[in-house]
């Protein structure tokens, strides 16, 4: 099996390009409208900070939302506007970005995102919902066992991740793995599929039309802690997101419930 082929989902997508190219300028338009604050940093480095967008009034809540790219590509700057659904319904919504890979390893990516959590929670008060899509999912599914700070932990009151890598064992066949810098034993420490389950009810959201790998990483893990598991009619990898800037879809639904 070519396990590069397998995880390439620009490669399988009609107009992968257009998406990539969208999101930038949707995102910017988003962030010219939106209330809240930019750059707030949760580290020293140049990519460890976060945006934050609030509603108008007290805020109900915190979504935090990590963004993918194999955890090496993109930037929070492309996915501003994903923050739409959430922050219609009155939620706070942050978005942090992160260093990547070869910069970076992947257990120091969680790290970051475990203090952009910190540090995003400490600004909203209330509840917290974590949800990411892809690298960005597998980063939400693994802040339960990453040492969150408690303050923090015990506000999480739902993770949804959306398209997750739940197990990074395969990655290490890809011809990626070099630059991701996986090794055996960092691919089944940060492998959430292997950890024990939360005590927080968990979403697993994947589009029906995603690679099988895809569809796969999203069922092992929600069979591993016994999640909810859905799998969205018609989206591929780049489009089951969208979702995301509905207020009123399934998706938000499950996200804020």
């Amino acid at each position: 099996m070519d396990w590069s082929a397998a995880y390439d989902n620009a490669g399988f997508i009609p107009e992968a390009a257009g998406y990539l190219t969208r999101w930038p300028t949707e995102a910017a338009a988003f962030r010219a409208e939106a209330a809240g604050r930019l750059d707030l940093p949760y580290g020293a480095g140049p990519r460890e900070a976060f945006d934050l967008f609030t509603p108008e009034g007290t805020p109900e809540g915190l979504v935090i939302f990590v963004h993918g790219g194999y955890w090496r590509r993109f930037d929070r700057t492309d996915w501003s506007h994903f923050a739409a659904g959430p922050l219609t319904r009155g939620w706070a919504v942050a978005m942090p970005s992160y260093p990547l890979c070869p910069d970076v390893t992947i257990p120091e990516i969680t790290d970051c995102i475990r203090r952009a959590v910190e540090a995003a929670a400490a600004e909203i008060p209330g509840p917290i919902r974590l949800t990411g899509h892809s690298a960005g999912g597998h980063l939400v599914a693994r802040m339960p066992a990453a040492e969150l700070a408690p303050e923090a932990l015990s506000r999480v009151e739902r993770i949804l991740p959306i398209s997750p890598v739940s197990d990074l064992r395969p990655l290490l066949q890809i011809d990626l793995v070099e630059t991701l810098r996986l090794t055996p034993e960092s691919a089944e420490a940060e492998s959430p599929r292997l950890a024990p389950a939360p005590d927080i009810p968990v979403d697993v959201w994947v589009g029906a039309e995603e690679r099988p790998v895809f569809l796969d990483q999203a069922r092992w893990l929600a069979e591993a802690w016994g999640a909810a598991h859905h799998v969205a009619t018609g989206r591929h990898h780049f489009d089951v997101i969208d979702d995301l800037r509905d207020p009123e879809s399934p998706m938000v639904a499950a996200l804020l419930a």
